[in-house]
C-alpha cells in the first residue's frame, strides 16, 4: 500500500520539475495539489466505503433473523467505520505529502493517531450499545443491569485510549508507560472509587438477584416508591407511582435496607393485614333470643344452631346453673361477629382460599380491642387490590352494628373510625 501512495503523490512534483518549476515554488505547490487530491480521494473512500457497508449492512439485516445487525445500523456502527476507513489513508499518506516538512509530519501524524484511537473507541462504543440493545430484548437478560457492565468496559477502555494518547503527544515509550501507570494506580484509584463501588454494587446486585429492571421497591431513605426502569454503573432510576423519578445510588443497594416487592408480585396473592378497634364495653355473652334473632344472617345460621346445640348439651351434663348468664359455656356478640367475618372472608370472590386467610384477636389497648384482618387477595395490582380490600372492610364496618358491637371513635372526631393500616 505505501508503495502505490508514494507513486501517487509523488507524480505531481516530477510533473512540476520537468516543467521548469523553481525547488522552492515545485515543494510547496505540490504540497497544496497534494492536499487536495488526499482531501477527494478521503471522501470518495468515505462516500463510497459508507454506501457500501450501509448498503450490506441492511441487505444483513432484512433477511437474516436476528435483529442484532438491525441494532448496529440502530447505532450508526457503519457508520463510523466508514469514517475510519480514509483516516487510515490519511495516516499512511501523511509522511508521503509532508516528507519536507519535518514538524508538520509529526504534528499531523500525531493528529491522524489520536483521530484514529477516538473513532475505534466510538466504534467499539457503538458495538457495546447495539449488543446492549439486542440482550435487552431477550426475556433472559431484560432485568440485568446491562447497562453497568457497559459503562464499566467504556470507562476502562478511555482510560487506556486517553493514556495512550498521552504519551502518543509526547512520545513516552511503552517501559514509562507501564511504569507511570503503577505510580498513578492509587490516583486512578481515589478518582474513580464511586465507578469502582458501584460497579462492585451491579455485579453484586445481579448475582444476588437483588433488584431487576421492573422491580417494584420502597427505599424510604431516598423517597422511593416505584418501578425500577434503569440500572447504571452509578446509579438506579426507581419511576415513582406519582410519575416522579428517584435517583439511588447503586451502592446503596448493598449497604442500605429497602423492599423488594417482587416476590408478592410473583406470588398467588397481595395480602391484606389490617384492623379495627372494638370498644371493650360491647362486648357480651349472647341471651337466647338474641341468638335467635342472629339465626337470620344466613352465612352463621347453621353455625349458631351447631353450636348452640354443643354448648347446651355440655351446660346440661355438667348441670350448669344457667340463672346466671356467666356461667357454663355461652356465645358472645364478639365471638359471633369474629365468625361471621371468617365466612364472609371464605366466601368472597376478590380473595384467595388457597392462601392463609383468618380474622384474628389482637392484645387490647387503651383504645380499644384489635380485630385484624389477615388474608390476600387475588389480584395483585394496586386499583384493584384497594377496591377488593375496600369493599371487604366496608362490609365488615356495616355489618358491626348487627352484633350489637361499637368500633372506637376519636373524641375530637366523633365522624372518623380509628382504622390504622
Amino acid at each position: 500500500m505505501y508503495n502505490w501512495i508514494e507513486k501517487l503523490f509523488g507524480i505531481i512534483p516530477h510533473v512540476l520539475i520537468k516543467n521548469n518549476v523553481k525547488d522552492t515554488l515545485t515543494v510547496y505547490l505540490s504540497l497544496l495539489i497534494n492536499l487536495l487530491i488526499l482531501c477527494i480521494i478521503s471522501f470518495l473512500i468515505f462516500f463510497v466505503c459508507r454506501k457500501i457497508l450501509i448498503g450490506i449492512m441492511t441487505v444483513l439485516a432484512s433477511k437474516t433473523k436476528t435483529k442484532f445487525d438491525d441494532f448496529l445500523i440502530a447505532n450508526k456502527t457503519a457508520k463510523y467505520v466508514a469514517y475510519l476507513t480514509p483516516f487510515l489513508f490519511i495516516y499512511k499518506s501523511v509522511p508521503v505529502i509532508l516528507d519536507n516538512f519535518v514538524y508538520w509530519e509529526n504534528f499531523f501524524n500525531k493528529a491522524v493517531r489520536i483521530y484514529i484511537i477516538i473513532l475505534s473507541l466510538w466504534i467499539v462504543r457503538s458495538i457495546l450499545k447495539a449488543l446492549r440493545d439486542y440482550l435487552k430484548q431477550k426475556p433472559k437478560f431484560s432485568d440485568k443491569p446491562i447497562d453497568s457492565y457497559i459503562q464499566v468496559i467504556m470507562i476502562i477502555l478511555w482510560m487506556f485510549g486517553i493514556v495512550v494518547i498521552i504519551f502518543k503527544i509526547f512520545d513516552i515509550g511503552k517501559a514509562t508507560l507501564f511504569g507511570t501507570l503503577g505510580a498513578v494506580s492509587a490516583v486512578i484509584l481515589l478518582i474513580f472509587r464511586d465507578i469502582i463501588l458501584g460497579f462492585v454494587a451491579s455485579v453484586q446486585v445481579s448475582l444476588n438477584d437483588m433488584v431487576r429492571i421492573g422491580d417494584w421497591i420502597t427505599f424510604d431513605k431516598f423517597g422511593a416508591d416505584g418501578d425500577v426502569i434503569e440500572i447504571n454503573l452509578a446509579t438506579v432510576k426507581v419511576r415513582n407511582f406519582d410519575n416522579t423519578t428517584t435517583t439511588i445510588p447503586t451502592y446503596s443497594l448493598i449497604s442500605d435496607s429497602f423492599r423488594n416487592w417482587r416476590g408478592m408480585l410473583d406470588s398467588d396473592g397481595r395480602r391484606i393485614k389490617r384492623y379495627i378497634l372494638i370498644k371493650a364495653k360491647s362486648i357480651r355473652f349472647l341471651k337466647e333470643d338474641e341468638l335467635e334473632t342472629l339465626k337470620s344472617i344466613q352465612l352463621i345460621s347453621s353455625y349458631i344452631d351447631n353450636r348452640q346445640l354443643e354448648i347446651n348439651k355440655y351446660n346440661t351434663q355438667n348441670n350448669i346453673d344457667k340463672s346466671l348468664i356467666i356461667n357454663g359455656r355461652n356465645m358472645t356478640n364478639f365471638g359471633l361477629y369474629r365468625k361471621y367475618i371468617t365466612t364472609y372472608l371464605q366466601n368472597h370472590p376478590g380473595l384467595n382460599k388457597e392462601m392463609l386467610l383468618m380474622c384474628r384477636q389482637l392484645q387490647p389497648t387503651s383504645q380499644g380491642i384489635p380485630l385484624e384482618i389477615y388474608t390476600f387477595s387475588n389480584d395483585k395490582r394496586w386499583e384493584n387490590y384497594e377496591h377488593i380490600m375496600a369493599d371487604v372492610f366496608d362490609h365488615i364496618i356495616a355489618a358491626t352494628p348487627f352484633f350489637d358491637l361499637e368500633i372506637f371513635e376519636l373524641p375530637s372526631d366523633g365522624n372518623q373510625i380509628y382504622n390504622p393500616d
